[in-house]
């Protein structure tokens, strides 16, 4: 079996989750087949890269996606097997699999029809990443969902999908590489005092993740409180103006606030979330979110919004506390949150507690190698 893996992120140019699932999945699927990694981005020795067609240089970004779509399905002939993740792959998924008569599996990050802020982004382009979606999901062989909540959010948007083809394979976690830290030079760096309650969160400045809610909700923080804030890469220059807005208007509002901008390597994110008292999650939308799992690999306690699949990871009461999300009650979803953060990080024992229970849970239940045996599993099944 030799697999074509199609993605647009791969290491070093990983900036989300889907990225972070990719990079793991093959390290251990490389021991069960040969797996050949097809991604967009700056040339590298580790994967075969699809550059746009330099024609469309400045064009709308979901036509550039689409060239580079076709140089995948064009490098991709000696494949049996071919798995796509994110509609930025999902094309060439699906093309490769009718030019070469093979299975094409497709895993299922996020929805486009769940995230009608990307309009903001992509312009008309939205409109075409929601037909390259429809198109290759409701055409693939298997479709994985990072989630059961997940996999039902996939059967009510493409109602014509078979519920047979769809399985659920969870997000995993290295807990060797995500495991608590002693502070080091990071926190000291930035001006974060380690002797009072530390809140983190860690994630794209985007509609889904729900950066503008922590920031109104940190206003009722509790006054010992801090905030590390490590958000960047931001969708569109609205959004990355309206974030600073607002975390400028709480600094100027409280102490103890700190923004880090700029994309941190993973042994300065582990230090920041091992010295946490309260990892923060408020997404508005999320199929599973890896960014709980490394929390909770680090030990920390997690407070996170009820969406999607974070109920499968943070167990409400055991590993953290979980606060309901409704679009139409905004405000009260932040009150909430600040409820949850304050009630946590005034009582560090049980903070603890649910840091320590978390990462046994993560140990326990989210090892990448039975992902990958799983997914294995699925590849078998489609070319039976």
């Amino acid at each position: 079996m030799r697999v074509a893996m199609m993605t647009r992120e791969y290491p070093p140019e990983v900036y989300g989750g889907a990225g972070v699932h990719v990079t793991e999945l093959v390290a251990q699927l490389r021991q069960l087949c040969d797996v050949d990694v097809h991604c967009m981005g700056a040339p590298r020795d580790t994967a075969i890269v699809a550059q746009p067609d330099p024609a469309l240089a400045g064009a709308n970004a979901a036509l550039t996606t689409l060239s580079a779509d076709l140089v995948m399905v064009n490098d991709a002939s000696a494949a049996t097997v071919v798995h796509s993740h994110t509609w930025y792959a999902g094309m060439a998924g699906h093309l490769t699999a009718l030019l070469y008569g093979i299975p094409h599996v497709l895993t299922a990050h996020s929805l486009e029809p769940m995230r009608p802020w990307k309009a903001e982004q992509l312009g008309g382009g939205y409109r075409v990443s929601s037909w390259v979606e429809r198109t290759a999901v409701e055409a693939a062989d298997a479709v994985i969902a990072v989630s059961s909540g997940m996999r039902e959010d996939v059967l009510r948007a493409y109602p014509a999908l078979d519920p047979d083809r769809v399985h659920v394979v969870r997000n995993g976690i290295d807990t060797q590489a995500w495991r608590p830290v002693p502070a080091g030079s990071v926190l000291a760096e930035l001006g974060v005092d380690t002797g009072k309650p530390i809140v983190s969160f860690v994630g794209r400045i985007t509609r889904q993740k729900g950066v503008a809610h922590l920031v109104a909700a940190a206003h009722a923080f509790a006054p010992d409180v801090q905030l590390v804030l490590c958000a960047g890469a931001p969708d569109t220059p609205g959004i990355a103006a309206e974030v600073k807005d607002a975390v400028e208007e709480l600094q100027r509002a409280r102490k103890g606030v700190f923004w880090v901008q700029d994309m941190r390597p993973t042994e300065q994110i582990r230090e920041i979330l091992s010295a946490s008292t309260v990892f923060v999650c408020p997404s508005v939308y999320e199929p599973l979110g890896i960014v709980n799992l490394e929390a909770m690999a680090c030990g920390t306690a997690v407070v996170a919004s009820d969406v999607g699949g974070i109920p499968e990871v943070v167990a409400d009461g055991t590993t953290g506390s979980l606060v309901h999300y409704d679009a139409a009650e905004p405000t009260r979803f932040e009150r909430d949150l600040a409820d949850a953060v304050n009630a946590l990080a005034a009582d560090p024992e049980r903070a603890a507690e649910y840091g320590r229970t978390g990462r046994q849970r993560c140990i326990d239940e989210f090892s990448w190698a039975t992902i990958a045996e799983q997914t294995h599993a699925i590849y078998r099944k489609v070319s039976a």
